[in-house]
């Protein structure tokens, strides 16, 4: 039986140069590798863009054969307390220290290796409590000789502000339609895939919204089905509407035809499946991209933000969205 690799770990990029985007950010990680030399790290942006890639491709280039020893990889949202930066002796789970190493044991031994320093990776590192920062804070001042940390977060709002004026940030930006369409590229010649025709590339783009890792999820899941790939089963396996269906539901809101939008929105939540949250971000495209005045924009872009806090507070996503289509025709109206 052949064994099942997720095509985001399959074509994740080994080196530096083999990254799609982020220019500036990858010049300077080049500078590090070739200097052997570089400050502690802070890399911000939303997920899916390429932090850990990064992160990862950094590594690769400075330790070679030697990763293993001289780089520790964490995730903070699984290790959110103020244990995983101090001594696994701490811990009251023995399972647990038996099988993990502690950042502070980490960071205190030297490199096996013609690097100065080791990398301690600590990802979705919002996630961490604020106690946890400070000491990790701590861990980054005492042993800032023999390792250097990198963070990943998605907020760097998050992160404490001794913290963040120990590190170099590098804000990763969402990836544009260019460079998720070198991914694509990428894939379906590796995978031996057929694009069935522009409108499928334009679907995997409009998915991807600048993130690598959903555009790729979806590609792997789509394969499952089919060598072709067409902008039908991409809509379907990725749970979302097309795009001009959304703009032709607003359009009738806006226009004063809220049957119209109704029966619309019916269609495109049984048709596709899609949970109020999905179709409410879709709807956000598109009220965003409607040629109206700006101020009946921004009128429209608060009533989202509204219902979208409802909808997350619990209230009814059927109910919520029709008044969000009501409140668009009244915008029409106004």
């Amino acid at each position: 039986m052949t064994e099942f690799v997720p095509w985001v770990e399959k074509y994740r990029p080994k080196r530096l140069n083999d990254i799609i985007g982020h220019e500036k950010v990858v010049a300077n990680l080049k500078r590090y590798a070739a200097d052997k030399s570089m400050p502690h790290l802070l890399f911000a942006g939303r997920a899916g863009i390429g932090k850990t890639c990064a992160a990862l491709a950094l590594a690769n280039e400075l330790y070679g054969d030697q990763r293993r020893q001289c780089f520790l990889e964490l995730n903070a949202s699984d290790e959110r307390g103020i244990d995983v930066m101090r001594s696994r002796e701490q811990q009251k789970d023995a399972a647990r220290k038996a099988n993990t190493t502690s950042v502070k044991d980490f960071a205190r031994t030297r490199p096996m290796a013609d690097v100065a320093f080791k990398i301690v990776f600590l990802d979705e590192a919002d996630a961490l409590t604020p106690d946890a920062q400070h000491a990790l804070r701590r861990t980054m001042e005492l042993y800032s000789s023999t390792t250097r940390f990198i963070l990943s977060c998605n907020y760097s709002s998050k992160i404490i502000e001794p913290i963040q004026s120990r590190c170099a940030v590098f804000r990763f930006k969402a990836l544009t339609d260019e460079d998720v369409k070198k991914i694509i590229e990428r894939i379906i010649k590796g995978e031996g895939l057929e694009i069935a025709d522009d409108e499928a590339m334009d679907a995997l783009i409009y998915v991807a919204d600048g993130d690598a890792r959903r555009v790729i999820n979806s590609l792997q899941a789509v394969a499952t089905l089919t060598k072709k790939i067409t902008a039908e089963n991409i809509y379907s396996v990725a749970s979302r509407a097309r795009p001009k269906e959304v703009r032709a539901m607003v359009e009738a809101a806006f226009k004063g035809d809220f049957m119209k939008a109704r029966e619309a929105l019916d269609d495109l939540m049984i048709r596709y499946g899609l949970s109020g949250n999905d179709l409410l971000k879709q709807i956000y495209r598109e009220v965003t991209s409607l040629d109206v005045p700006d101020d009946k924009k921004v009128f429209l872009v608060d009533r989202v933000g509204e219902y979208d806090f409802r909808m997350s507070e619990g209230a009814n996503e059927r109910i919520q969205l029709e008044a969000l289509l009501a409140q668009i025709m009244l915008a029409g109206r106004s």
